[in-house]
């Protein structure tokens, strides 16, 4: 087939302005207009979500909710590994460099079925501790308390993670998913964490889970999609500019919410919970003496000496209330339970001062005590998870 001479091809580089020849130049993807787009039309279907996405959604879910109820830091990392390729994840990124509103929502939304089917299952695994509480004594859920607060240190990976897997979907044919374990982990793990807390009631889970993944799904978008920037893509329409801005503000705020000031901290979200130091008085005790009384001499020839009763106070013994300090091994902290082995009211960090109840228990060889805790709440707690702030018998 010939073209006339008088026919110009659709974005031939060489008629193109000035201006879009100069952006051509730029990107690091092909330069010539139907390459680019045909590569951003590929690029596109990588990143489009298939049915094995929410196949391993299911898997990553299911695993790293029997992660938490063992607390083995092995099975979360085995949960990250088989989760899926988060190809929706850098949709949405490529969605909002390319500014096509369509292919952001469906993208958005694959990405939100298959955070929500993970959540569903971290929402069964909570129930299934209360309903086992009584014949199964679930993990004091170290790990879970650990991912679900704010560190730079899962920030870090949430970067590496965002910025190498775009690049592989780019760059190659068939995407590595090594990155995307990084994906999988600062994502699906606290979206676990949170569906677990909201059906457990276990304290400082929910919604503190919650957040952290917004905060990760808000900045792993961002990252991306500035990844895709300096690859070459550009936003072509005002659509593309406009989120990408409303995406940047976002990441600003949180990061704010994240270094420490904002409501997120106001409120306690995601953040440790301040623990009380112990504070000794001494309290003097009164000790009575006796003093004696001198004699009284009397007009008569003989002298008598007459017995005086002085009354003396008896003090009045108040007992002195038991304090024990919360000190587990490795400094996991403890929970506390409404009965023994029961449902899980509230979570303490070591070095938290109880105060000790009358009245303990001994169930299956674990001895239970009952507590106090500094914001009031009265439950149960294990016996060795505690030591002794004033000396007890039999402690």
């Amino acid at each position: 087939m010939s073209f006339l001479k008088s026919e110009q091809l659709p974005d031939d580089p060489n008629r193109l302005p000035p201006a879009r020849r100069r952006r051509a130049r730029r990107l690091l993807t092909p330069l010539n207009a139907d390459e680019r787009a045909d590569f951003a039309s590929r690029i596109a279907l990588r990143a489009w979500p298939s049915f094995d996405f929410f196949l391993f959604s299911l898997i990553a879910g299911a695993i790293l909710s029997l992660g938490l109820l063992l607390d083995q830091a092995a099975l979360l990392l085995l949960g990250a590994v088989l989760g899926p390729l988060m190809a929706p994840l850098i949709g949405v990124a490529l969605g909002t460099v390319l500014g096509s509103i369509s292919y952001f929502l469906r993208n958005l939304l694959a990405f939100a079925i298959g955070s929500l089917l993970v959540f569903a299952l971290g929402w069964a695994a909570g129930m299934a501790s209360r309903y086992l509480a009584p014949f199964w004594q679930p993990s004091d859920l170290t790990l879970a308390y650990q991912n679900a607060q704010l560190s730079w240190a899962n920030f870090l990976a949430l970067a590496l993670g965002a910025i190498l897997t775009t690049v592989a979907m780019v760059q190659r044919e068939r995407a590595s998913a090594l990155p995307s374990v990084l994906l999988v982990y600062e994502l699906y793990l606290p979206l676990t964490i949170a569906g677990f807390g909201l059906s457990s009631g276990a304290s400082h889970l929910w919604p503190d889970g919650l957040v952290i993944y917004l905060i990760h799904l808000a900045w792993g978008t961002l990252l991306g999609a500035l990844t895709l920037a300096i690859l070459g893509f550009r936003p072509l329409t005002l659509f593309g500019y406009t989120l990408g801005a409303a995406l940047t503000m976002l990441g600003v705020v949180l990061l704010i919410g994240l270094s420490g000031a904002g409501a997120v901290v106001g409120g306690q979200v995601a953040l440790p919970t301040p623990i009380p130091t112990a504070t000794y008085t001494i309290t003097p005790t009164l000790t009575p003496t006796s003093t004696p009384l001198p004699p009284t001499a009397t007009s008569s020839p003989t002298l008598t000496l007459t017995p005086s009763l002085t009354p003396t106070e008896t003090p009045t013994i108040t007992p002195t209330p038991l304090y024990a300090l919360v000190r587990t091994r490795g400094g996991t902290g403890a929970l506390l339970r409404d009965l023994p082995g029961g449902v899980i009211i509230g979570s303490y960090f070591d070095g938290t001062l109880m105060v000790v109840l009358p009245g303990s228990m001994d169930v299956e060889g674990v001895v239970w005590v009952r507590v106090r805790a500094p914001d009031g709440k009265e439950g149960w707690i294990v016996q060795s998870l505690l030591a002794t702030a004033t000396p007890a018998p039999n402690w």
